[in-house]
């Protein structure tokens, strides 16, 4: 009789202590997030931006344009969707925006038509899709991503990428739906003046996005219409897993604007990723160590990062940038020159 009334006892004081330390429990703040639930970073392109080359109502219009496309892409995230959406969300409207060069409103060739050039990246598994020299495609940030998502390979070019989009339905526009009056004139300057690209184009005027979601995924992507006057299917970096566009799950998101060809040569987005993998650095600060490295060539630019801990950072050696920044942690800016 005892021994019940012991273990009786044992038992309601066991249980008193539970009871007590799930009381407290639960009287306890929840633990804080250590950052953003989700982030999304975005540009339309780098260049020769100062205040004194637009007057401040066509200022005006391109802040409003990236802010519909932050817009667009933050709704995705709020709403819980991939990071692959919300990047595709973003460049969509880019592409439709003749204020930037990708898409309606991309630049004309020599010979003036236009090729267009595009590439999106998953960071969950470093699946990616590219495309590039394509004509006539509305969007050829969709047709990128279906080459990712339906095909075996990472890029497609030319006729044999306008093949891939036909046959899985990707929406086509007459070649006059691309141009624009002001792309028209920059490239009679080209020929007739005999100055380069870079005389005529402000700005290197490629979009791009990239995205933090909810699950602790990452995805990037990145869409061109070039450089004015581009001869012999020049691509640049846009379209090249590594230089232009990069996602991996464990570092970093990243998507580049500017002189391709240098871009190109330092592998600008992966060295972006490497450097905090391998070396540990912060986002910012290999940024700035590999846009630094790109001017010592040459080369102008620019690049949006974001990093798994929801930090979103800007990096470009040049008078300015498109850009403009989101998280669920209340920041929602747009910018384009540089100090903002």
């Amino acid at each position: 009789m005892r021994t019940l009334l012991l273990l009786a006892a044992l038992f309601g004081a066991a249980t008193a202590t539970a009871t007590t330390a799930t009381a407290q429990e639960r009287a306890m703040p929840p633990t804080e997030p250590t950052g953003p639930k989700w982030s999304l970073a975005i540009h339309g392109g780098a260049g020769t931006l100062t205040r004194d080359d637009m007057t401040p109502e066509r200022e005006a219009e391109y802040r409003a344009a990236l802010q519909a496309a932050l817009d667009a892409g933050a709704k995705v995230l709020a709403d819980g969707g991939a990071a692959l959406d919300a990047v595709q969300a973003v460049i969509l409207r880019l592409e439709d925006d003749p204020k930037f060069n990708a898409g309606r409103g991309a630049v004309f060739t020599w010979d003036g038509g236009h090729e267009l050039d595009a590439s999106i990246m998953d960071g969950r598994d470093r699946a990616a899709g590219a495309i590039a020299g394509v004509t006539g495609v509305r969007h050829p940030i969709l047709l990128a991503r279906k080459v990712m998502e339906e095909s075996p390979h990472v890029m497609l070019a030319g006729r044999g990428a306008e093949e891939f989009a036909a046959e899985h339905e990707i929406e086509t526009m007459p070649p006059e739906w691309f141009g624009t009056d002001a792309r028209r004139e920059a490239l009679e300057r080209v020929k007739t003046e005999q100055v380069s690209a870079l005389d005529v184009d402000i700005k290197f005027g490629t979009v791009g996005a990239v995205a933090l979601d909810q699950t602790g995924n990452l995805a990037a992507g990145t869409s061109t219409g070039g450089m004015t006057g581009k001869r012999w299917s020049r691509i640049g970096d846009a379209p090249v897993i590594g230089a232009g566009t990069y996602a991996d799950n464990r570092v970093c998101a990243v998507s580049a604007t500017g002189w391709g060809e240098y871009f190109i040569r330092v592998g600008v987005a992966k060295a972006i990723c490497d450097r905090g993998l391998l070396a540990g650095e912060d986002m910012q600060t290999a940024s700035d160590t590999v846009m630094a490295e790109v001017k010592e060539l040459g080369g102008d630019g620019g690049v949006i990062v974001v990093a798994p801990g929801g930090d979103a950072v800007f990096s470009f050696n040049t008078s300015g940038m498109y850009r403009g920044r989101a998280t669920s942690g209340g920041v929602n800016e747009v910018a384009i020159y540089a100090g903002e």
